[in-house]
């Protein structure tokens, strides 16, 4: 399947069946074929407030989501609805439509929370749906289902372990978006018109005083602004009368209400305009195989009630992204070693030289693929299969060419050693005619190219296993007197001598370059390592930047709003945050 999708219609992602959640294959194998990255897009609100039809309006459909026409609620779980991008190439547009919250059917408010839960940790732009207008039941509705979700955690480091939590929060939060439909009122305050957003902010501003009724007038809207400091309202019209709504999936745009038409003309265009990548906290831009990744993850934490996601979902989704990584990393290894050296070679140098090239092309391979290595514990788990891998190419390299010489060899000396069994050298001078003969044969032999780098040693074993047959030649020549003859043995002896010494400064030297060629490695590791930690610091510079600009954005609107006090204790936690430790690069190996 290409990585452009192009589905004819939504499904299922996540069935709820109001016990248990679970998660459908089909729409796993389609988020696997998404190379691109994705913006997702999810809708949340009670049921029948006119949700699908959103989602409808952003895949460019009248039909696809099931609107439902009936007091009872149709969306059950989450469905996903994957596109190219309309505004974006090389993007894909990932919509969730999510079952209505209060389905009167279900009776029980955490299974709400579980599909709240999901669709804010799942978007890059969260769409809370709601009819009317922002009052205080919907604003403590929605800091319900915020403050009861227990699973949207995030596991602190080190580094951050005394600065609140929405610090981490807004890194990976995303960008909240309210819809108000069937709106009435007149936007307006003291005679002054104001915009959908002024109407958003003027809700969520703060009461002064320190009784509790104040205190629980403030709290949700001190979660909402906190955890969502990015934020934007909508508002619609009535689409038209009360049987239009049930025919929605039907009617033409020309028959609903023309300012509801222009008001979602409005809304598609913003989401489509500034609905961004979804990112995890470190600045990791989502695909298709990592969104599915984090479904799997979310899901399952759910089911098991492992609701304190005691490694994050972010730690989780790499560990299997890296173990892939490593995995790639050594698939491109070997494929380009296969391809790219013809073996035997001549020396051990030439092959090193080529593994050298492609172990640092794998690093990058594994770089460009991996995130959040903790410890570098990946990068190790690489560098140890990289060694192993070389040394099998050394000791496959050896062994081809040990095997390819030995063929040689009895090729060679075949016919001279025929020649022995019937006593052609049995004879007075028969011993230096066979020496003769045999220098002859060792000379073609060393002329014959592709031998590899065990040519001299299968020589020299070769001989070796013929010493007795030289030695009784030796032995049975009558030409030659005792004295000679012991001048042969000696000078035999000392060739032997050093042939072992050459072998022996050919151990050594393999030895040397293996050493030379682990210390390159480690550099290399080393380099690219340190090269990547300073682009991941400076994209959590730039993420931390940017979390300290919208909680600046929101210290000054508790200023405006005179509240002191609360101005004075973000503006410390964002000193906190400026005063985090940039990270740096670990040693490796």
């Amino acid at each position: 399947m290409a990585s452009e999708i192009h589905m004819k219609g939504p499904v299922c992602l996540i069935k709820n069946s109001g016990e248990q959640l679970e998660v459908y294959q089909e729409a796993l194998d389609i988020l696997s074929a998404i190379q691109n990255p994705v913006v997702v897009v999810a809708i949340v609100g009670f049921y029948h407030t006119g949700k699908s039809y959103l989602m409808n309006k952003l895949a460019g459909k009248q039909k696809g989501f099931s609107l439902g026409s009936t007091v009872q609620s149709h969306t059950k779980g989450i469905w996903m609805w994957c596109m190219p991008h309309p505004q974006k190439p090389e993007h894909t547009l990932v919509l969730l439509d999510t079952e209505g919250l209060k389905d009167m059917q279900k009776g029980d408010n955490q299974n709400d929370c579980w599909i709240f839960a999901l669709a804010v940790l799942l978007s890059s732009t969260f769409i809370y749906n709601s009819i009317g207008t922002i009052n205080q039941q919907a604003l403590d509705q929605l800091h319900y289902l915020t403050e009861q979700t227990d699973l949207i955690k995030s596991k602190s480091s080190p580094q951050q372990s005394d600065v609140d939590n929405s610090a981490n929060f807004v890194g990976f939060f995303p960008v909240f978006v309210w819809t108000l439909r069937d709106f009435s009122l007149d936007l307006e305050i003291n005679g002054i018109s104001i915009t959908p957003d002024e109407y958003l902010e003027t809700s969520l501003a703060l009461r002064k005083g320190t009784d509790e009724n104040t205190k629980k007038f403030n709290m949700p809207r001190l979660c909402i602004r906190k955890l969502f400091p990015k934020r934007k309202c909508f508002i619609f019209d009535r689409p038209g009368d009360r049987r239009q709504l049930s025919k929605l999936e039907s009617i033409q745009e020309d028959q609903l209400n023309k300012e509801f038409v222009e008001q979602v003309a409005e809304f598609t265009s913003y989401i489509f305009s500034y609905s961004d990548v979804k990112t995890l906290s470190g600045g990791i831009r989502v695909n298709g195989p990592r969104l599915k990744s984090l479904v799997q993850t979310y899901v399952s934490a759910i089911c098991s009630r492992d609701l304190a996601f005691e490694e994050s979902a972010v730690l989780t989704l790499a560990q299997i992204k890296n173990s892939a990584a490593v995995q790639k990393a050594i698939a491109y290894y070997e494929e380009q070693m296969n391809q790219k050296i013809h073996m035997p070679t001549e020396t051990l140098q030439e092959l090193l030289d080529m593994h050298r090239t492609f172990e640092r092309e794998a690093i990058e391979v594994f770089m460009k693929n991996s995130f959040k290595d903790v410890d570098q514990q990946f990068q190790e788990e690489l560098g140890a299969q990289l060694e192993a891998k070389r040394d099998a190419f050394v000791k496959k390299n050896m062994d081809m060419s040990s095997a390819h010489c030995s063929d040689l060899l009895e090729g060679l000396f075949g016919h001279l050693e025929e020649e022995v069994k019937q006593g052609t050298f049995y004879k007075p001078g028969g011993y230096y005619l066979f020496l003769q003969r045999k220098q002859e044969l060792k000379k073609k032999y060393i002329q014959i190219a592709g031998k590899g780098l065990q040519a001299e040693v299968m020589l020299r074993k070769y001989f070796e296993s013929k010493e007795d047959l030289a030695d009784t030649l030796l032995k049975m020549d009558q030409s030659l007197t005792e004295k000679e003859k012991q001048i042969e043995v000696e000078r035999i002896k000392a060739e032997a001598a050093e042939a072992a010494n050459r072998a022996l400064a050919e151990m050594q030297k393999k030895h040397e370059l293996l050493m030379e060629q682990k210390e390159q490695s480690y550099q290399e590791h080393m380099k690219q390592l340190t090269e990547k930690m300073e682009q991941e610091r400076k994209e959590l510079m730039a993420e931390q930047q940017r979390i300290i600009s919208l909680k600046l954005q929101e210290q000054e609107r508790l200023l405006k709003e005179g509240f002191q006090n609360e101005s004075l204790q973000l503006r410390q936690e964002i000193e906190k945050i400026k005063n985090m430790p940039p990270p740096s690069p670990c040693s490796i190996l």
